[in-house]
């Protein structure tokens, strides 16, 4: 098993960190299967959205309300 010393970590080699496993699950994506909630929250945000609760954003907004609120 390999350890991680988290706490060692700036938070420029945590992100870098976070690319390198992300770039490598979209290079095996076709080896990765969604966990079988995944489809029950897709319907129910489907099923908000239909009804009204909720509504959909560019993503270039989602990014900078998810910017604003952690900064």
């Amino acid at each position: 098993m390999m350890k991680i010393e988290l706490t060692r970590m700036t938070m420029e080699e945590k992100l870098q960190a976070m690319e390198m496993l992300w770039d490598d699950f979209c290079r095996n994506a076709q080896s990765l299967s969604s966990p079988l909630w995944h489809k029950d929250i897709l319907k129910d945000r489907e099923e908000s959205l239909a009804q009204g609760k909720e509504k959909l954003i560019d993503w270039d907004q989602a990014k900078n309300e998810i910017r604003d609120s952690v900064s």
